[in-house]
């Protein structure tokens, strides 16, 4: 009998022994799993943060590649090129503020004129013309200014003074080609340059490895893009310019008609 209630003392504590086990390792599994979950959220801050510092590189991707390029190309070649493209934009800026400031409303203008003309004559119609700006203003008083000559004089002196603004409207403009065309050439200067030094290179060495030939190739083109694109830069403008003299010579010879059928009527008008 005694051997059997041992035999079932044994039995249970058996039973029991895994139980407490359990219980104790539950906690430890508790504690282990905590750190491994800070460990993850550090690891995923981390990450976010990397990405958040690594958006700006990226949107100021493209002007640090462009101004390693530019630093790469050879100055000796890259900075006439620079030069070419900042005398060209300040040529660009003066023809632009000069063609600007000589549009008008050549109607209302005209207009004044006309009735200055035939409220007080041609007196006060320079005086009209002369307070104002730009070159239909001043075809205008030139063409007073010799109305006691004659009609024929007004007209002559219309003619002479249109061409004389119209020069000044195109004034610079040739310098602006010259660059567009200079820009370009300096840089496939570059790039034959460029090629010799890769040659060079290649015979002192004695065999073609890429690592010798491509510093030199690569001067040659950094010049060649870099004048490409201050030719292009200065096409545009250049185009812009001279679609605005054409503007304003086409408004000059339509003022100049008008303005020849006013005197004509006020010529007329009295007598003469």
């Amino acid at each position: 009998m005694k051997k059997v209630f041992a035999s079932a003392l044994l039995v249970a504590m058996a039973f029991q022994a895994p139980v407490f086990a359990q219980d104790a390792a539950a906690p430890a599994a508790t504690e282990t799993a905590a750190p491994a979950e800070a460990t993850d959220t550090a690891a995923a801050a981390a990450e976010e943060t990397t990405e958040a510092a690594a958006a700006p590189a990226e949107e100021s991707s493209y002007t640090q590649v462009f101004k390693k390029k530019f630093i790469e190309g050879d100055p000796i070649w890259m900075a006439p090129v620079l030069l070419v493209l900042i005398v060209g934009l300040a040529v660009v800026i003066e023809r632009l503020l000069y063609l600007t400031f000589a549009s008008s409303n050549n109607a209302k203008f005209l207009n004044e004129v006309e009735a200055a003309l035939n409220n007080g004559g041609v007196d006060a119609a320079m005086k009209v013309a002369y307070e104002h700006r730009g070159p239909v203003a001043t075809l205008v008083y030139q063409g007073l200014a010799h109305y006691g000559e004659g009609m024929d004089m007004v007209d002559k002196s219309i003619v002479a003074v249109g061409s004389v603004e119209n020069g000044k409207l195109e004034r610079n403009i040739t310098w602006i080609a010259l660059f567009i065309a200079l820009a370009p050439m300096l840089g496939f200067l570059g790039t034959v340059v460029g090629m010799i030094q890769a040659f060079d290179a290649i015979e002192a060495a004695g065999d073609i490895s890429p690592t010798l030939v491509a510093g030199g190739i690569k001067v040659a083109l950094l010049t060649t893009v870099f004048g490409l694109i201050a030719a292009m830069i200065l096409q545009v403008f250049y185009n812009l310019i001279l679609s605005m003299v054409d503007g304003i010579v086409n408004k000059m010879e339509d003022a100049s008609i008008a303005f020849l059928d006013m005197m004509i009527s006020f010529d007329k008008k009295n007598g003469k």
